[in-house]
């Protein structure tokens, strides 16, 4: 027995198995055994932390936890938490250890490397030493939610550490932090592959993919598309329609920052859409919005049989056929009239790459039941007599603000904006105010006497070029003002478990609800379009 396999014997007190193997780039990790690769067993820094290590996930973690619904960067985000979780909770019972760990993590990465590998180096080095300071805003927000997570819940609560996992991973989507689950090797060199940890056998992948089964799979091949006749080609450029200057508002200054987003309207291309010729391919709509009858105070009805009011104008007509012996008119009344409640409404729909995510119990994606959904608002809502919209956007800092416009205002869904929808694809970031001035504008020009924007979205308002998390939830707030302050209406729906707070801040308490079963959002968006046509 070679002395590593004592060392784990004595930190364990079960009879472990420590064994070598040139075949192996890393560590492995199993119930009694660790293999670790020859190069690591022969530098004795490395194997003993290595073999600590592993200790630490023998008496702290629960193998075999299942990947589906998990993507490659959240299984390799949760497992280095998991790998500092119980490093931390060994350091309990052997303090001594620590700087066994800190002589073997990787050396800090230059400051300008933002990959996915340094991130993480970075986070293994402010969570196994809390005198290391580090400029990164996703770093340090890691370590507060971390150390925010052990005086709440404590060590031993897994799944509150897994919970801050999928914050930190839903943020790295939302800096594009780029991640290769077919090259990704966990940073530091002493710790095994994570292999311990998950079950990959529900993929129906052999296990050396194991990073990589979640990964979403390939949109279909792009191919060119008919569309009455006019055949598109697969790849085209997506073309500008124009560019447009708005304000942003600061909370720090208390001000608003004139011409300081742009953004940048676009005409969805045929890239990666399927031959559509037969329009069934999309369901019949099921839809039918209510037709909202309000009582219109400014409308009056004359000459009526009966009424609240006299008709003065039919009263002096009365009398002067008295005075000439005349048969008078009788309908001599004035009542309030009604008249139909035709609205203009804006679907607004969040196209960054968190909607590309599968939604809860569904094979389709959120970006799919979005679009589905617009799609058969649309026509519902048309042939009702309301003006509707489906409009869409996205962002990459303020000075790339993407606005999509999907199905034009009073416009019936045909093949062609049907396949337009369909093309659409979600990237980049979520900048909530620059796209509700944007469509705020396009609503100024409606006749319409009720106007509004529905915002379909499914998480925070966040871009790559702001660290500050309340900066822009406050300057979509301030823009939904500025749309009510001009007439126009707002209200979300929100397909986020967790968007009650910066929800209600941005829309207040009673115009916005939360999407918890997204495959109920076709029902949700008929329901809020029914409540706007009507208020």
């Amino acid at each position: 027995m070679n002395a590593l396999s004592l060392l784990a014997i004595g930190l364990t007190g079960n009879d472990i198995q420590v064994q070598t193997d040139c075949a192996q780039p890393r560590a492995v990790l199993t119930a009694r055994h660790l293999v670790l690769p020859d190069v690591i067993a022969e530098q004795h820094r490395l194997s003993r932390a290595a073999v600590a290590h592993a200790v630490a996930h023998w008496r702290h973690s629960v193998p075999g936890k299942p990947v589906r619904g998990l993507k490659p960067m959240s299984v390799a985000i949760i497992s280095a938490i998991e790998d500092a979780r119980v490093e931390q909770l060994l350091l309990r019972d052997f303090p001594g250890l620590r700087s066994w760990f800190l002589d073997s993590l990787s050396p800090r990465p230059a400051p300008d490397d933002l990959s996915f590998g340094a991130l993480v180096t970075r986070l293994d080095r402010v969570l196994m030493d809390p005198r290391q300071q580090d400029d990164n805003h996703w770093v340090n927000k890691a370590r507060c939610l971390f150390n925010e997570t052990v005086a709440r819940a404590g060590l031993r609560d897994y799944y509150a550490f897994r919970a801050i996992a999928a914050i930190l991973a839903n943020d790295l989507g939302q800096m594009r932090v780029r991640f290769d689950p077919q090259q990704h090797i966990v940073p530091a060199p002493y710790r095994d592959d994570n292999s311990y940890l998950w079950n990959f056998g529900e993929a129906e992948q052999p296990p050396d993919d194991a990073v990589s089964l979640q990964q979403a799979p390939a949109l279909r091949s792009p191919m060119a598309i008919d569309v009455g006749g006019n055949r598109a080609p697969s790849g085209a450029a997506e073309p500008d329609l124009g560019r447009f200057s708005y304000p942003e508002w600061d909370h720090r200054l208390d001000r608003l920052r004139p011409d300081w987003c742009t953004v940048i309207e676009k005409l969805p291309t045929w890239q990666g859409l399927a031959r559509l010729s037969d329009p069934s391919r999309l369901p019949p709509a099921p839809l039918a919005l209510t037709r909202a009858r309000r009582v219109n105070r400014a409308r009056r009805l004359r000459r009526q049989w009966e009424g609240d009011d006299i008709d003065l104008n039919a009263a002096i007509e009365v009398l002067i056929d008295r005075r000439l012996r005349l048969q008078p008119d009788p309908r001599m009344f004035m009542r309030t009239g009604t008249e139909l409640g035709v609205s203009s409404i804006l679907v607004l729909l969040d196209l960054s790459e968190s909607a590309n995510d599968h939604a809860a119990g569904s094979t389709m994606s959120l970006l799919d039941i979005e679009k589905q959904a617009a799609l058969l608002l649309a026509g519902a809502a048309t042939r009702d007599g309301d003006r509707f919209a489906v409009h869409g956007f996205s962002s990459n800092t303020r000075a790339e603000v993407y606005y999509t416009r999907l199905i034009e205002f009073g416009a019936m869904p045909t093949l062609a904006s049907r396949a337009q929808v369909a093309a659409v694809q979600a990237r980049y970031s979520t900048r909530i105010g620059a796209a509700i001035r944007h469509a705020t504008a396009q609503l100024r020009h409606e006749p319409a006497a009720r106007r509004a924007i529905l915002l379909v979205t499914d998480g925070t308002p966040g871009d790559i070029d702001v660290h500050d998390p309340r900066y822009l939830i406050e300057d979509a707030r301030a823009a939904v003002l500025e749309a009510g302050q001009a007439g126009v209406r707002s209200y979300c729906i929100a397909v986020d478990a967790d968007a009650d707070a910066y929800a209600r801040r941005i829309f207040g308490w009673r115009n916005y609800c939360v999407a918890t079963n997204p495959r109920r959002l076709p029902a949700q968006l008929q329901w809020a379009c029914a409540r706007l046509a009507k208020n």
